[in-house]
């Protein structure tokens, strides 16, 4: 039997072998938890370190077959990782691919938050793009994505493409 908190949370928790909790129920294709015993989509292992490289062509797979929020825990595995100089890079380029995921969730207002707010993180790379990435290019798609939400937030497939990373993004249209 599950034992109760104070504050109404279990305190039979899944836990990893270093005792942190984590969620072990299976996942969708989007990140959303299912019920124990679905079958869910395998999930990303978490602290992989990959070389840059490695992290984008993995990330562009993922959002290339509709599963940003598995592309966004590949992101944040290289942001946690990445040299400290590097770390808003990686962090924006993550909240990209969660704001993605949000707005293939339905959840507008968390995807408009989460496109912006990544657009400004990687802004500062633009000078000088590191790893081939077309900063200027996924600000425009986000900023583009975002406004495309604001004005019509229906889920509509075809306007929640995802970018290319190292490509020429297309900024959705409202």
């Amino acid at each position: 039997m599950d034992e109760t908190r104070r504050d109404g949370r279990s305190a039979d928790r899944d836990r990893d072998d270093k005792g942190r909790a984590r969620n072990a129920r299976p996942r969708d294709g989007l990140g959303r938890p299912l019920p124990y015993g679905a079958e869910g989509v395998e999930r990303q292992p978490e602290g992989v370190v990959r070389t840059p490289g490695e992290a984008l062509e993995e990330a562009q797979r993922l959002l290339d077959t509709g599963m940003p929020f598995h592309a966004h825990e590949v992101l944040e595995d290289a942001w946690k990782s990445a040299p400290e100089s590097e770390r808003a890079l990686w962090r924006g380029l993550a909240q990209l691919a969660v704001g993605l995921t949000h707005a293939w969730r339905g959840n507008t207002s968390g995807a408009t938050s989460l496109l912006r707010r990544a657009a400004e993180g990687i802004a500062p790379y633009g000078e000088s793009p590191p790893y081939g990435l077309d900063i200027e290019g996924l600000s425009r798609w986000a900023h583009g994505l975002a406004a495309a939400l604001e004005a019509a937030p229906e889920h509509d497939e075809a306007r929640l493409s995802p970018p290319s990373l190292r490509g020429t993004p297309q900024a959705p249209s409202a």
